[in-house]
């Protein structure tokens, strides 16, 4: 079998798996959710922060000892970044029906961590990919370690961007598609 073939097989398993683990939350009856949904949101973002920090932040500070400047200037950047997105989210998804009304009775507001984590996951499942075909370039086997510690960092994650989904507002089909 071909290097390329085993990088769209691993890769396409990988996002099957997670999806496929995500999709167990389904079954879960929808009066349960708001009991269920603030622990997968809690555990999402204790997930992706203690990655972020007890992880990355710790080898790009040894990958790059002289230039430890940078890496937190690209921290603290993205951090704005996204604050800023988020902000910007904020504004854009406050509707008022009736501008001629001084009263905000008919606003709604739509939480925007629904389209951060639509934008999040787009770029973080590229780079998983990317990752995948680099550790397949590299070596056989260091493509098949890399695609199952991948599957495996997935699966939890993705039932945390599920429940994230959920509480942001997105009927459960929605949120699975």
């Amino acid at each position: 079998m071909s290097i390329l073939l085993w990088i769209v097989a691993f890769t396409v398993l990988g996002g099957a798996l997670s999806v496929l683990a995500a999709s167990l939350f389904l079954l879960i009856p929808e009066k349960y959710h708001p009991s269920v949904v603030p622990h997968g949101v809690s555990f999402a973002i204790g997930a992706l922060l203690s990655v972020a920090f007890l992880d990355l932040l710790p080898h790009a500070l040894d990958a790059t000892p002289h230039q430890s400047r940078e890496v937190f200037w690209t921290i603290l950047f993205g951090l704005l970044a996204f604050f800023l997105l988020e902000k910007v989210l904020l504004w854009r998804h406050f509707h008022v029906h009736d501008w001629g009304t001084r009263r905000n009775k008919d606003a709604h507001f739509h939480h925007p961590a629904g389209a951060l984590i639509v934008l999040g996951e787009s770029i973080h499942n590229f780079v998983d990919g990317v990752l995948i075909a680099a550790a397949f370039l590299s070596d056989i086997h260091l493509g098949f370690v890399t695609s199952l510690a991948i599957i495996a960092h997935e699966i939890p994650h993705e039932i945390g961007n599920f429940a994230v989904l959920l509480h942001s507002g997105y009927p459960r089909v929605k949120a699975f598609l």
